[in-house]
């Protein structure tokens, strides 16, 4: 299959492009200057210059590729501006969804979060709804995801992946990452809080499957949701930071992880660590 890839130089990408390539697909990667550029060319694929933001530009490249599927794995969580990150899911996706249909390209698959669903007591599964209606430090981000999906779902042929929380290499939770340097410095609170986890490789993998999976949206995260309680402390002994203080706050509502029963059972994809328990563990070696 060809495929028009958007991030492909990013956190995910990076595992992604080689995953794609080495599956057999012909990969044209988008890159806005030339160090992604390069990055991209190193992975195996094809890559092209040009700016998401560029409207015009853009679907000139889109149709120039002549691709299948889209593969949309766009962030903008470099410097942890979530607001540049809510921007290019809004007006990122909006551009390169345009581009796809002027180009007749009939599947897209896009990367999203599963963090995202209205407030619950159990692990969300997809059907919960998006939490449009939470606070105003949550509304940006929550509003980023809706218009990201509701964008994506234009095209025929359209896949959501709605990833846990990566770690990882080059994530924000490993060895010299963001939230490592919020542990090392005791600013990492073990919480009540209820997060679902995903390895950047998983992460990559199931992007692969996803060329073939019907449209809709679909969980990708570990076996294992945790409290920070649990993961907060395991975090820091792995990455040797200092051990957390337990907080007495209770669950925020939103914070109850998601469940993988779709993409387990459903689609059967299968993470390589089940638990961010083996996944921390690896930050030992």
């Amino acid at each position: 299959m060809r495929i028009f890839f958007a991030g492909g130089s990013g956190v995910v990408g990076r595992h992604l492009v080689p995953a794609l390539v080495a599956a057999g697909h012909d990969v044209v990667g988008l890159a806005r200057k030339q160090d992604s550029h390069d990055t991209i060319a190193a992975l195996g694929a094809q890559p092209v210059l040009g700016d998401v933001y560029d409207a015009g530009s853009l679907t000139e490249l889109v149709r120039a590729a002549r691709p299948e599927a889209v593969m949309h794995q766009l962030t903008d969580l470099g410097g942890g501006d979530r607001t540049a990150n809510a921007r290019v899911r809004t007006l990122g996706t909006r551009n390169l969804v345009d581009a796809a249909q002027a180009a007749g390209v009939q599947r897209v698959v896009a990367q999203s979060i599963s963090w995202a669903y209205e407030p619950g007591t159990d692990p969300a599964a997809e059907n919960a709804p998006l939490d449009l209606d939470g606070g105003p430090d949550r509304r940006g981000t929550v509003e980023g995801v809706a218009s990201l999906e509701s964008a994506v779902a234009e095209l025929p042929e359209w896949v959501v992946l709605r990833y846990g929380t990566l770690y990882g290499p080059g994530t924000w939770y490993t060895r010299g990452g963001l939230m490592a340097q919020l542990a090392e410095a005791g600013k990492l609170p073990a919480n009540a809080d209820v997060s679902s986890w995903l390895h950047v490789e998983d992460a990559a993998s199931a992007a692969v499957q996803a060329l073939s999976w019907p449209s809709g949206p679909v969980n990708i995260c570990d076996d294992d949701p945790a409290a920070g309680s649990d993961w907060v402390p395991a975090f820091c002994a792995a990455i040797g930071a200092p051990e957390p203080e337990q907080s007495r706050t209770e669950r925020t509502g939103w914070a109850r992880g998601a469940d993988n029963t779709k993409a387990r059972k459903e689609l059967g994809w299968t993470p390589s660590r089940l638990s961010w328990r083996e996944g921390f563990a690896e930050e030992r070696a």
